[in-house]
């Protein structure tokens, strides 16, 4: 589509011609396009809330700093959400919103956020994952094992006629424990859940085995992924 993606780059300056636009960047490069767009992070939109009257504290770039209670720095004032930085998602700024509130109010129920927090990318096919990716795991230990399974060899894939897709389970050798889950494909979002569970708990990639899933369905990749995976393990085993 004639885009181009520079990655890891700083920009410099900016000059806007007549019809184009004329980047130049920290490295020395100059780029000269019709449109450039360059993301530089977000800033807390904090702006007329009169934080520094009530004596709360901010960090880098706006964001509220809180503690595990999202509660600030001033007893009885809480925030969460985008305004405390990342993930800032809507699915992880509801539960902390949740979460501040129970303490706000000694509700009692939902005390602390999970620590296994999924995201996804609605892109077309969808972007789903948890934990680490291989890269992450292998570059922390060399106990890593992989499983894959392609949407292509799904029997549901093949029904609704998408078979573009990948399931990918990173997990330890040692005690097979799921460490990340990756999705790519038709309702990755959805399916990504699966593996955050399994996570959650603490599980091993035998909790997709172990599991009966519904047939036709495009869960079964999991369960597939995770067969290659320990098939794999297996094989790599001495004698």
């Amino acid at each position: 589509m004639g885009q181009r993606f520079v990655l890891g780059a700083k920009v410099a300056t900016t000059e806007r011609l007549a019809d184009s636009v004329k980047l130049t960047l920290h490295s020395g490069e100059v780029i000269a396009a019709e449109r450039a767009l360059f993301a530089a992070g977000r800033q807390s939109n904090v702006d007329g809330l009169g934080l520094e009257k009530a004596g709360v504290a901010v960090g880098k770039r706006g964001l509220i700093l809180v503690n595990e209670k999202y509660e600030t720095n001033v007893p009885g004032i809480y925030a969460a959400g985008d305004v405390i930085g990342f993930p800032a998602l809507a699915s992880t700024s509801m539960e902390q919103a949740r979460v501040a509130m129970v303490h706000a109010f000694d509700l009692g129920y939902k005390e602390k956020m999970s620590s296994t927090l999924p995201l996804a990318v609605y892109t077309v096919p969808e972007i789903g994952m948890v934990g680490l990716t291989e890269e992450e795991a292998r570059a922390k230990s060399d106990d890593v094992e992989v499983g894959r399974s392609e949407y292509e060899r799904n029997a549901r894939a093949q029904i609704i006629g998408d078979s573009r897709g990948l399931v990918k389970l990173v997990f330890r050798k040692s005690d097979r424990k799921l460490l990340g889950a990756h999705i790519v494909g038709e309702l990755a979002s959805e399916l990504i859940h699966t593996g955050a569970e399994v996570m959650r708990n603490g599980g091993a990639i035998d909790a997709f085995i172990d599991a009966v899933d519904n047939w036709p369905s495009l869960s079964v990749s999991d369960r597939d992924g995770a067969y290659v995976g320990v098939g794999a393990l297996l094989r790599g085993r001495p004698g």
